[in-house]
């Protein structure tokens, strides 16, 4: 369904491998994937839904005529069908609704479209950040993948000074094997991670609603290049919410308006009938009747009592629900902002403290292991300490940005007049 635009090098499972950014896989998941459209969808029936309470009732057409005999039923009007001895009847009925039914009745659609509405943008707004920490997630493979792999380099590298210590006598085999076996080991580590990366890849194409996705593409961003690490402000929306409190505030609306409607049911709506009543008489003039009548239902065992209840408690629930999603809002703007603070000032931490320290004692020790100073031990222990610190140094890279994601979703709101543009 969704391909990467041919202006890129190759597309999804076949050629060069594509390159794809993070602002192009939100436009692409915006355009391709399920659930949005699915929830799109959701927007045009509630739509449907407003047109059909804007809707009257049809009228009703009858005709019927009595004592329908032969042709002997003939008058002094003639032996046609309109001049026999019948009496036949036609009339027209309407029903009208009132005590406000009908008014009811719009305001819970109208209520049911704004809350569609809502949680399309809903959809919107929590799919950009799904697609940001699934983009968040290859890129962290990949640069996971880097370390490991750069990790096996330098141990190959030690690997061959060993050997030449080892041809001098000045280093066992035995510590000459166990450097290559752990650069053996980070290249599996590599394999690993370059494996996890295209499960990620996958991952974020079934996001974008690709139909065969394969993870045969590359990030056109990288980790430690722009991507925003800044503490997002809040959207400035005037009346704005949340849509996701926007739509349970919606609900609630809607849950009224069918509480209302229930409590108009129970006043009997009338049906008004116009009709024509023809009976030719045996002799002397036509006798015509024109007729006006009223009827409506007497609510005498069912005054729509359990409906009534049913729907108060529907409101009562929508009450909660809205009282969860206002609570849910603060404590997921809170919860991001100590995880951004936290992430952020975990990676400044490692960018400029840990991770060069670690590279200069990493290169110390080689430096001094080559020349005799230093032991394989020691050696092995500079390069894990070095590689861990490497993979903490992406990893709170990574979480700092994800941070960022859940900020930006945690505070976008949205209007009912944004609601009111989607088409």
């Amino acid at each position: 369904m969704a391909v990467l635009p041919a202006v890129r090098a190759g597309q999804f499972g076949a050629g060069t491998p594509a390159w794809l950014s993070l602002a192009e896989a939100k436009r692409l998941a915006l355009e391709h994937n399920w659930d949005l459209l699915a929830a799109k969808s959701g927007v045009d029936a509630a739509t449907a839904q407003l047109l059909i309470s804007k809707e009257f009732p049809n009228p009703t057409a009858s005709l019927s005529t009595a004592r329908i005999g032969t042709r002997e039923n003939a008058t002094a009007q003639g032996n046609g069908l309109w001049n026999r001895n019948y009496d036949t009847i036609a009339a027209v009925s309407q029903l009208i609704e009132i005590a406000g039914k009908r008014s009811a009745r719009q305001q819970a659609a109208r209520a049911g479209m704004l809350s569609a509405g809502a949680r399309f943008l809903d959809a919107k707004r929590v799919l950009e950040q799904g697609v940001t920490k699934a983009y968040l997630a290859a890129l962290l493979a990949l640069e996971n993948a880097r370390i490991y792999r750069e990790s096996s380099g330098y141990l190959h590298h030690e690997s061959e000074m060993a050997g030449v210590r080892f041809r001098a006598g000045d280093l066992s085999q035995a510590d000459k094997i166990q450097i290559e076996i752990s650069a053996a080991q980070y290249e599996t580590q590599t394999k690993a991670a370059e494996a996890a990366g295209v499960q990620t890849r996958i991952a974020l194409e079934i996001l974008l609603g690709v139909e065969h996705p394969l993870g045969n593409w590359i990030p056109a961003d990288s980790l430690t290049n722009g991507l925003a690490l800044s503490m997002p402000a809040g959207d400035a929306v005037d009346g704005g919410l949340r849509p996701d409190a926007l739509a349970a505030e919606a609900d609630l609306r809607a849950a009224r308006a069918q509480l209302r409607l229930q409590q108009a049911l129970r006043v009997p709506d009338p049906t008004i009938s116009l009709g024509y009543e023809h009976n030719p008489p045996g002799g002397g003039p036509p006798v015509d009747t024109l007729m006006l009548g009223v009827s409506f239902p007497l609510p005498l065992w069912n005054q729509n009592g359990g409906s009534i209840k049913a729907a108060r408690t529907v409101v009562d629930q929508a009450e909660l629900a809205l009282g969860k999603i206002r609570t849910q809002v603060a404590a997921e703007r809170s919860s991001a902002e100590v995880a951004y603070n936290e992430a952020y000032a975990r990676w400044l931490r490692y960018r400029d403290d840990l991770a060069p320290q670690s590279a200069k004692v990493r290169a110390t020790v080689a430096f001094a292991f080559q020349r005799g100073g230093r032991s394989m031990v020691e050696l092995l222990e500079a390069q894990r300490m070095d590689n861990d610190i490497r993979l903490a140094a992406a990893q709170s890279l990574a979480d700092a940005a994800s941070a960022v994601a859940d900020l930006q979703a945690a505070r976008k709101l949205s209007s009912e007049a944004a609601v009111n543009q989607i088409k």
